[in-house]
């Protein structure tokens, strides 16, 4: 049997596909697009049935079962013979049933959250057009887009020219910092090796930014021992008088500085380096300046919060994720350089001619293979730029804006119930929401380091409670000399102040009995 399509043209329609194999679908049988349209029909009802339960309220976040009990209820085996449709398309149902909804608008739990649809029909075409994004040769659209909406994030951030590129993640986009930091200063390091260099090269961060710093001294041969840890103050700012004190000894102690990394927006506390101090310390020895933006980067779409980021135009390298509070889907994460292309080239090129010819026949300077430390790269783009052209940069500075005002209305909340709960900084300077949640029984105990301990060992099992009624997730972690405590993330364009309210109660109804 066959119908007409809107063009007139006569269509087949699909036979019951339950049955078939994979063998019966596009591209093995030829004569199979009703069958391979039917299936992926099938799959789009089951993606948008998992839509659907993850923004309503009403829906748990996730039905949690221990890794033993899950093995138990989904069948993961890998099978000599192929599964029919059916199979594959419950499968697929199956894994959804027990994802966590990251979505879902009471879910606080980590820096990248929500589901932005625009972002995840652009995921979908991304993965139906299939493509590398190491040449214009074969990702001409692709490479333009990244091009252009790169440009226009080095605008943001006050560079006149220069360079950047899209990574898997913020920790290679760090990576790449230190790379191209390092081979500034020693060139020939890139091919002699670290025996090369006339002395151990040291970098420094604070002690609190993000671990990839310290996996890029690892994985660079510079070694963790040579990431020096600088205090910060209690909102968790990098001091700076601390900065140039570890420099100067770093230098009395035979060690040659090279870099330094400022945080903007800082994992737990959210908070934010001053840059133009740490700018003039890298500028009086000769340091090399990164900013890893990739949490609060996203402030910088709105004029309103550009002040925290003073100085940033300063830096030599920003690693900025749009994945984390801009909402593109996962993964998306940029780094930036002040200097013009032929560093990262110089830096990471390794001539493959069989792959990045220079004799093709269009401009070359487009392709983007040789000058990464990867070969395949998905496209990690289209996402991002239908979202920028959904939204436009003031869609994106509303955004933002109202991140920012949830997160008051978060404090303010908070602030009202002193004896429920008790805030770890007062004024955030990001999204970021750190406190710990007091228990009945701990309400009439003076404030000091034994309670702090004692609501530390409550937070995980309050968590665990989360967890199992499904209902709410927030995170949780130690912080220095800090025990557990919660950290509450507004980075979810579905949140309102109800869902926050609900966050407050929900947290009091679960915990007071602890």
């Amino acid at each position: 049997m066959s119908v007409q399509d809107e063009q007139g043209n006569s269509r087949r329609l699909a036979k019951d596909i339950g049955s078939l194999y994979y063998s019966d679908l596009l591209p093995l049988a030829g004569d199979s697009e009703p069958e391979t349209r039917e299936f992926l029909n099938r799959m789009t009802e089951i993606l948008m049935d998992f839509l659907h339960k993850t923004f309503d309220r009403s829906s748990k976040i996730l039905d949690f079962h221990h890794p033993e009990q899950l093995l138990e209820i989904i069948d993961l085996s890998l099978p000599n013979q192929p599964k029919n449709i059916d199979q594959l398309l419950a499968d697929c149902r199956d894994t959804l049933t027990y994802q966590v909804k990251t979505g879902h608008p009471r879910f606080f739990n980590q820096l990248s959250n929500g589901v932005d649809v625009i972002s995840m029909a652009g995921e979908w075409l991304t993965a139906t057009a299939n493509t590398n994004m190491f040449t214009y040769e074969i990702s001409p659209v692709f490479i333009l887009m990244e091009h252009m909406t790169l440009k226009k994030m080095r605008e943001i951030i006050g560079y006149k020219g220069g360079d950047s590129i899209l990574a898997p993640g913020g920790t290679v986009s760090n990576l790449y910092a230190v790379l191209a930091a390092r081979y500034r200063k020693y060139p020939r390091v890139k091919s002699e090796g670290l025996q090369s260099l006339p002395g151990p090269l040291v970098m420094f961060t604070s002690e609190h930014s993000h671990f990839s710093m310290m996996s890029a001294a690892a994985a660079s041969g510079l070694g963790t021992d040579n990431c020096i840890s600088v205090p910060c103050n209690e909102k968790g700012q990098m001091i700076p008088a601390e900065l140039e004190r570890l420099v100067l000894k770093s230098i009395s102690d035979g060690k040659i500085p090279f870099m330094v990394t400022a945080t903007a927006g800082t994992t737990v506390f959210g908070a934010f380096d001053p840059i133009n101090p740490i700018a003039d310390i890298c500028d009086k020895h000769h340091l090399w300046l990164h900013i890893d933006a990739a949490w609060g980067g996203g402030l910088l779409m709105s004029e309103k919060f550009r002040y925290k980021f003073e100085g940033i135009q300063r830096a030599d390298s920003v690693t900025w994720n749009p994945h984390k509070m801009m909402n593109v889907l996962l993964q998306c994460s940029t780094v930036h350089f002040k200097q013009n292309q032929s560093l990262l080239y110089h830096c990471n090129r390794m001539c493959a001619d069989y792959l990045f010819q220079q004799d093709k026949h269009y401009d070359v300077t487009y392709d983007t293979g040789d000058k990464v430390i990867q070969c395949g790269r998905h496209n990690d783009i289209f996402k991002f730029w239908l979202l920028w052209r959904a939204k436009g940069t003031e869609g994106f500075a509303k955004q933002m804006e109202r991140f920012v005002q949830l997160t008051q209305y978060l404090v303010e909340g908070l602030l009202k119930r002193p004896e429920r709960f008790q805030l770890i900084v007062a004024e955030p300077e990001c999204t970021n929401v750190c406190f710990w949640y007091v228990p009945t029984r701990f309400r009439t105990m003076a404030p000091g380091p034994e309670r702090d301990r004692l609501l530390g060992q409550i937070t995980p099992i309050l968590k665990g409670r989360m967890m199992s009624t499904g209902t709410l997730m927030v995170g949780y972690q130690p912080q220095g000399k800090l025990p557990n405590f919660f950290r509450c993330i507004i980075s979810n364009q579905a949140v309102t102040e109800e869902d926050v309210d609900f966050l407050v109660d929900e947290m009091d109804r679960l915990g007071h009995d602890l």
